[in-house]
């Protein structure tokens, strides 16, 4: 079956990986062990869970401002477009970063789920609703694919049905699909 949709992550895939967030965990008065940030704050009070989010939106902006687009990422989703495939945005970040990031490297995304839709991932909740979107069914949308450009990337590579040093090596996958 063709790949239809192509559903990417934003920071360390689309753009230069760029959080710290085991300084943030810090920041925010957390340990550096003490798991993903937002599902940290779910436990929080609310004036805690306050300064927590004061804290992540100070380093998301400053990331959008600081982002950099990983190697040859403008010209694959460039490629995609050409093909009609569909690109998607999965973050864990905001839907109104993700959109400023398009914007300043000049790129389009035809969605973008953030985590104030739903569920974060690895939840389901995003992709299927990405592939709602689109129209397409998930066996005809490529996802798991890690960008192996970061030193955590080894811990993400049994998640992966894919691991690549380059996005545009998501244009081979594809050709390998038809």
């Amino acid at each position: 079956m063709s790949v239809k949709a192509v559903i990417f992550d934003l920071d360390g895939t689309i753009t230069q990986p760029y959080f710290d967030f085991d300084a943030i965990r810090e920041e925010i008065g957390l340990a550096r062990d003490s798991g993903p940030v937002l599902e940290s704050m779910e436990k929080m009070t609310a004036e805690q869970r306050h300064e927590a989010e004061n804290i992540l939106h100070y380093h998301e902006q400053k990331a959008v401002t600081e982002s950099k687009l990983n190697a040859n990422a403008k010209q694959t989703l460039s490629a995609l477009r050409a093909a009609g495939i569909h690109i998607g945005v999965l973050t864990r970040n905001k839907r109104s970063n993700a959109l400023a990031i398009a914007r300043k490297h000049k790129l389009k995304f035809d969605a973008v789920i953030d985590r104030e839709d739903g569920p974060v991932k690895p939840d389901a909740f995003g992709v299927l609703q990405l592939c709602r979107q689109f129209g397409v069914k998930p066996e005809e949308t490529l996802l798991a694919v890690l960008l192996a450009n970061h030193n955590q990337a080894d811990e993400f590579a049994e998640h992966a049905d894919f691991c690549i040093e380059d996005i545009s090596r998501i244009l081979e996958i594809i050709d390998t699909k038809k």
